[in-house]
């Protein structure tokens, strides 16, 4: 059996697929960048295992992450989303999901993307850490700090220094699989 870190609870299923195919795998595209800072914003206070199981209501209410959708949801789409049990029904996480997408659209305007955002940070590569345990994980780093600042400025909400660096993490700007894991170095 696969020495994985140990946050992933061996017996879920949905958690191991998560862990093995896709957290810190190299995420440079808008709509899955926009998902997973939409699901990292929603974690916020709560347990990753209540956000994967949800990932499919939200891939449903927010129209599969499409940006240009999204920006256009009014207030009765709002409330709509507050009834929906399959998304944390927060309406500070709703609606900073709407303004997150009309930012990326104004990012778009400007001639720059979300991905040239984010990616910014660790100038366009991924950073290998080795933390042997998980104990030796930060919640943020200087670059989740930046990463925050930046996207603030930019109309983004719900983007502290620890959401951002729960990112970065999850879309490969860092890899930070313990060393002992499997997965640690495999995208490089």
């Amino acid at each position: 059996m696969a020495k994985r870190c140990g946050w992933v609870p061996e017996n879920d299923p949905l958690y191991v697929a998560y862990h093995d195919d896709e957290w810190g795998v190299p995420v440079r595209e808008e709509r899955g960048l926009f998902e997973l800072l939409t699901l990292e914003g929603a974690q916020a206070g709560l347990s990753w295992a209540t956000i994967l199981r949800k990932r499919e209501g939200y891939r449903h209410a927010f129209v599969q992450f499409d940006p240009d959708a999204v920006a256009r949801f009014g207030q009765a789409d709002v409330e709509r989303l507050l009834a929906d049990p399959g998304i944390v029904r927060n309406r500070l996480k709703v609606e900073s999901t709407v303004a997150n997408a009309r930012a990326i659209l104004a990012l778009r305007e400007q001639g720059e993307s979300l991905a040239k955002v984010v990616w910014s940070v660790v100038d366009g590569q991924p950073l290998q850490n080795t933390w042997r345990t998980l104990a030796e994980i930060p919640a943020e780093t200087a670059e989740s700090r930046l990463l925050a600042r930046e996207l603030k400025r930019r109309g983004f909400r719900f983007v502290g220094p620890t959401t951002c660096y729960a990112l970065m993490q999850a879309a490969g700007l860092v890899d930070d699989h313990v060393t002992s894991c499997f997965r640690h170095g495999a995208t490089e």
